[in-house]
């Protein structure tokens, strides 16, 4: 089987660390995703979202890192929004275990925060379409 190709959506401001910890765990061996990380830093203006829209077309699935401050993350709800848009599935993973993480406000009420473990994670990407 091939393996799936993941976006990675995060708050830049609060959670670098997060995707730095995701991209080593994807160096797995028995990892079933590849990551396209084009992690952004640019504001959100001009053509931002035509440029992630395009990234995110192009994967499986979206990973959606939840900090503490994901809901004042503009960025990542632009992303689910855009993920939903074009039918790419996604889902939330809880970042800091030993703090209260939040959706992106753009998440749906019905979206779980999955606990961030290996076994889920695989689970997660081998149900995405």
């Amino acid at each position: 089987m091939a393996k799936k190709r993941a976006f990675i959506s995060f708050d830049f401001d609060h959670d670098e660390d997060l995707r730095n910890l995701l991209v080593g765990q994807a160096r797995n061996s028995d990892t079933p995703f590849d990551l396209a990380d084009w992690s952004l830093k640019d504001a959100l203006s001009g053509n931002w979202r035509d440029k992630v829209r395009t990234r995110i077309r192009s994967c499986d699935v979206v990973i959606v890192i939840c900090g503490v401050y994901t809901n004042n993350a503009t960025g990542v709800s632009a992303e689910v929004n855009i993920a939903r848009e074009e039918s790419i599935p996604y889902f939330l993973l809880w970042g800091r275990s030993d703090k209260s993480c939040t959706k992106p406000l753009a998440a749906l009420e019905t979206d779980k925060i999955y606990k961030w473990t290996w076994d889920n994670l695989k689970a997660l990407i081998g149900g995405a379409r």
